[in-house]
């Protein structure tokens, strides 16, 4: 018999399986603020289930096998199916849609190719309303979360009409004419599936316009996601981020740095960041040698052609810019193409500049744990198309993405920043960063299930 009373439904769970060589499962659980947030507000709910998507095949042979974790259940959804659903649809249509980064001369195509795609994205929906319908006790409150699941709530809806059913976009939502670049009727079942919630959630007020400038109704809310300060930095002062702090200083030595944390994702716009740190030594001699740009950028769907070239266009520039203007005692840029959370902890904790310039991003928390974490504070260098732009811009020296000259002015500025003025701006972006941490939003947001 349905029992929730709270549940999340999410592509991603709050653990993982592995599969031994001898056949035994082992978990592992989630890693990230969201996932710690949203685990640990769960755990103060009677009843409260995840329904996630099994990603591996260990999670799905842990699916087969009946094997559960309290509060969680698992989706074994055929692995071509997910794969059309997440790549070809989610990260390919949605996720370009929403961040305006299609190149229009050549892109969407939306052919017979494309209709196959779309429905399996709407049958990998479909599974998941059907699976919340089946575990949700009456009038339970459902948050459903981002573009991966768009068309849950109305299908939910249609199963289970008592139920209280919210869905959060954690990215931007696209302006009326991007979105009208979709088809037709696939662009009507993207609206009605929203609509199907009570309450539709996002980062920024930007993005709830835009939705309600498409929609042209809706009952839209405003939850910024923050930063829980005191477990990021409990995090940043583990002993493993002790030693890459060690490592990264004896690198760096005296030097200021500018710091950039991202995934080579096609927003986040580290191309153009790189542009403007060269450019920044290029205008203002000065800093050459005095200066290291310490860039974490994280492999991010590499099973896509368009990031794997986007990927190694990162290195390729940051290699140019080290032949350039490197020197045998100095080497400008200090480059890390690989997912190692710990040396970016290290780096945000000695960070002297924070470098946040996508394009377009729903909320991009580094530009909120950078100054929560800093050691000697920092300087935030954001662009206005960061969903954070919103609330940390009064403190921030705030950019347009695409102007690489008025990127590295403002590096420049920030490098020469007088250090009280620095200090003070870090303190209100850090207050700022944590108004909202991620149990408290999730708790927001079931809150305004209840109005």
């Amino acid at each position: 018999m349905a029992s929730s009373q709270v549940l999340v439904a999410a592509n991603r769970g709050p653990l993982s399986y592995s599969l031994d060589t001898d056949g035994t499962l082992g978990t592992r659980r989630g890693g990230g603020g969201l996932v710690s947030g949203l685990s640990a507000a769960l755990a103060e709910q009677p009843e409260a289930l995840w329904i996630c998507a099994a990603l591996s095949e260990a999670d799905r042979e842990a699916v087969r096998r009946g094997v559960a974790e309290p509060g969680v259940r698992m989706l074994d959804i055929d692995p071509t199916m997910y794969d059309d659903a997440y790549n070809g649809i989610a990260n390919s249509v949605l996720w370009f849609t929403h961040h305006h980064l299609y190149d229009i001369p050549r892109e969407p195509v939306f052919d017979a190719d494309f209709r196959r795609r779309w429905a399996s994205y709407v049958a990998y929906n479909r599974a998941f309303a059907e699976a919340l319908a089946e575990e949700a006790a009456p009038g339970a409150r459902v948050l459903v979360q981002d573009y991966h699941l768009a068309l849950v709530p109305g299908a939910l809806r249609a199963l289970r009409p008592d139920l209280r059913i919210a869905h959060f976009t954690h990215t931007p939502w696209a302006a009326k004419p991007f979105l009208d670049v979709l088809p037709d009727d696939v662009r009507e079942q993207l609206l009605d599936g929203m609509l199907g919630a009570d309450v539709l959630g996002f980062h920024t007020q930007a993005w709830a316009t835009s939705f309600l400038d498409a929609a042209g109704r809706g009952n839209v809310a405003v939850f910024p996601l923050g930063v829980d300060a005191q477990e990021l930095r409990a995090l940043a002062h583990r002993p493993e981020v002790d030693d890459k702090l060690a490592q990264l200083r004896a690198e760096v030595g005296d030097l200021k740095t500018i710091v950039r944390v991202d995934r080579t994702e096609l927003s986040k716009n580290v191309l153009r960041g790189l542009l403007a740190y060269r450019e920044l030594l290029t205008a203002h001699p000065e800093w050459r040698g005095r200066v290291v740009h310490l860039a974490s950028a994280y492999p991010s769907r590499q099973d896509l052609k368009v990031y794997r070239d986007y990927t190694q266009s990162v290195r390729e520039l940051a290699a140019a810019v080290n032949a350039e203007f490197g020197t045998e005692q100095w080497q400008p840029v200090l480059v890390s193409v690989q997912d190692d959370f710990a040396r970016s902890l290290a780096a945000y904790r000695m960070a002297d500049v924070a470098l946040v310039n996508p394009v377009r991003d729903g909320m991009n928390l580094v530009a909120k744990e950078v100054p929560v974490v800093s050691e000697a504070g920092c300087v935030l260098v954001l662009s206005t198309g960061a969903g954070a732009y919103e609330e940390l811009r009064g403190d921030a020296l705030t950019v347009n993405p695409y102007d690489v000259t008025q990127t590295a002015e403002a590096l420049h500025a920030a490098l020469a920043m007088p250090d009280p003025e620095r200090a003070e701006r870090t303190k209100r972006l850090a207050a700022a960063a944590t108004a909202l941490p991620p149990a408290a939003w999730f708790e927001a947001q079931l809150s305004a299930l209840n109005t």
